[in-house]
């Protein structure tokens, strides 16, 4: 009797950790796709924002564009660390760790940059703003 019941379990097993593989590789698939569609959707505003600066000749705001731009990649990037880290849950090899790892760590990095450079300048956009309704009130 026990004979007749380890290879249903056995199996079962295999069935289900099949299923999990095949779940886990469609999210992964799933959010991969969503990153890339965020990045195609930065670049689109950031060159409509961009063309719309050129066309009115205001070279100011190219900043602001560029920390759209900014905003849509550090979101991105967050989804693309999400497909990286699914990837690795199932049955990771010490390669895929280290890859992992070094992507990882880029990609936090990167995203770590934009985050700061986007608050200096919204930090330098709210200074200009004060200072320009100081300037129409004398």
């Amino acid at each position: 009797m026990p004979d007749t019941i380890l290879p249903n379990v056995s199996h079962a097993y295999t069935q289900v950790e099949e299923a999990v593989v095949h779940a886990v590789l469609w999210l992964k698939l799933g959010a991969e796709a969503v990153g890339a569609s965020i990045i195609v959707l930065g670049i689109l505003l950031g060159g409509y924002l961009f063309a719309k600066a050129l066309l009115a000749r205001r070279t100011a705001d190219f900043n602001a564009i560029r920390l759209t731009l900014a905003r849509y990649l550090a979101l991105a990037l967050e989804f693309q660390l999400g497909a990286d880290i699914l990837s690795t849950t199932i049955a990771p090899s010490w390669e895929q760790i280290g890859k992992l790892g070094a992507i990882a760590v880029i990609r936090t990095a990167l995203n770590y940059f934009l985050s700061r450079e986007m608050k200096e300048e919204h930090r330098a956009a709210a200074e200009h703003h004060v200072q320009r309704k100081a300037h129409q009130q004398e």
